[in-house]
């Protein structure tokens, strides 16, 4: 028998004050979303933007859409937007292509301006495609040139300046662990590099749109985030960079393409980069991805972003206390740090079948994901997850684990996508 005092919850919603946030998106019927922290869910007003781009720009205005609708600012419009909410002030963020190339270009660019450093310091359980992105320039500089050295994040934790010291050149890290929901002292660590010399990328995949981030007052160098998460941009869209107005002036990026030139449409056949971020750029930039972003952020307009974060802490622990309730937390071995400040906006739950019971909560319409090797994560996106959403999840999670339905032969079926 569930122990869920659904009056109480629904009381908690009327309270609270991003309530009216959750009309702005598309839920899918008595559906509970948990999987914001790997796609967000579709605004009305991005499905109306993408469809006036597609019919009325595109479709009527074609190739004068450049400048009658200002696609070509779209990058440093839509990066100006996000600013704000990673604590950066406009001019330092823009908005292209993936983390990934993004990650390829800050790496690029920092160890240029670390003449004499090769040592690019990161974590063991960072995001694969970080590393990935470290072993590739590796490969293609040499190791004399770029090296990786990958330390136990506890490690880091524990003795920072033990871990980054005079030989290193680049620090390169997530701030929120993507399976343990760990979330890094970003200001501490970005102050021990930078008091040996070291220049700190800082990856915002699990925290922009879901937490207050700090880049200026950091003194961050560099940082990339994805928008397709806490920032609801649509699957697969592009990403974005923070580059320090300390470092523009130096910089130089590899991918040294037209849209990064000072005068693109000069045609000069010799690359002069812009003086700004834009130099960041590099191809033609996909409109219509850009203009899904852009209209989705207008979700955040006059969000408070501690306002957020408060709410994102207290879903996450009304989850743990109803799992307490409900006589399912001895069921789980919940890997996420038990002190809230210390996580960002979702839960790891370590279990055997942990990807049968996910696949049975996505059967039961609870939409969380699985993580290798044997991860239950739950996301908590605070403007459209509600304290209701949390009590039917757990209510439907104890009915999965009572009936032990997760053992069906269809719930052990591993998808390509997890």
């Amino acid at each position: 028998m569930s122990s869920i005092d659904f009056a109480t919850l629904a009381r908690r919603d009327a309270d609270d004050p991003l309530a009216a946030k959750r009309s702005l998106f598309k839920i899918p019927a008595d559906t509970v979303y948990l999987d914001g922290n790997s796609l967000g869910l579709l605004t009305h007003q991005t499905a109306q933007r993408v469809q006036e781009v597609v019919q009325a720009q595109w479709g009527d205005d074609a190739i004068k859409s450049w400048n009658l609708h200002d696609w070509v600012d779209l990058p440093l419009s839509v990066g100006n937007k996000i600013a704000p909410l990673i604590g950066a002030e406009p001019g330092q963020v823009i908005c292209c292509d993936s983390i990934s190339v993004n990650l390829f270009k800050a790496l690029s660019a920092a160890l240029r301006l670390q003449d004499g450093r090769n040592t690019v310091i990161s974590t063991a359980d960072n995001f694969p495609t970080d590393l990935y992105m470290v072993q590739g320039l590796s490969e293609l500089l040499g190791e004399q040139r770029c090296q990786l050295q990958l330390v136990d994040e506890a490690d880091l934790l524990a003795d920072p300046q033990r871990v980054i010291d005079e030989t290193t050149a680049v620090v390169l890290l997530t701030e929120v662990n993507f399976r343990t929901g760990r979330r890094l002292p970003m200001q501490q660590l970005i102050a021990q590099a930078h008091a040996v010399g070291a220049l700190v990328i800082v990856d915002l995949a699990h925290s922009a749109g879901a937490m207050p981030v700090a880049l200026d007052a950091w003194r961050a160098d560099f940082a990339v985030g994805c928008t397709y998460k806490y920032l609801n941009g649509g699957p697969g869209a592009p990403a974005f960079i923070y580059v320090a107005e300390r470092h523009l002036t130096q910089l130089q990026q590899p991918i040294a393409g037209w849209f990064g030139h000072a005068q693109p449409f000069a045609f000069d056949p010799i690359y002069q980069p812009s003086p700004t971020v834009k130099q960041m750029l590099s191809g033609t930039p996909s409109v219509l991805a850009m203009s899904a972003v852009d209209a989705a952020l207008d979700a955040f307009v006059d969000v408070d972003l501690q306002e957020l974060r408060n709410k994102s802490l207290a879903l996450s622990e009304l989850f743990l206390e109803l799992l307490e309730a409900n006589g399912l937390a001895g069921s789980f071995t919940c890997i996420s740090p038990s002190t809230t400040a210390e996580r960002g906006s979702q839960l790891s739950f370590a279990h055997p079948e942990a990807y049968a019971i996910c696949q049975a909560l996505i059967d039961a319409k609870v939409i969380a994901d699985f993580r290798a090797p044997n991860y239950l994560r739950v996301g908590f996106t605070p403007l459209y997850t509600s304290y209701t959403d949390i009590g039917t999840a757990v209510a439907r999670l104890s009915t999965i684990m009572q009936q032990e339905s997760y053992r069906a032969p269809r719930f052990q079926q591993r998808h390509a996508v997890t």
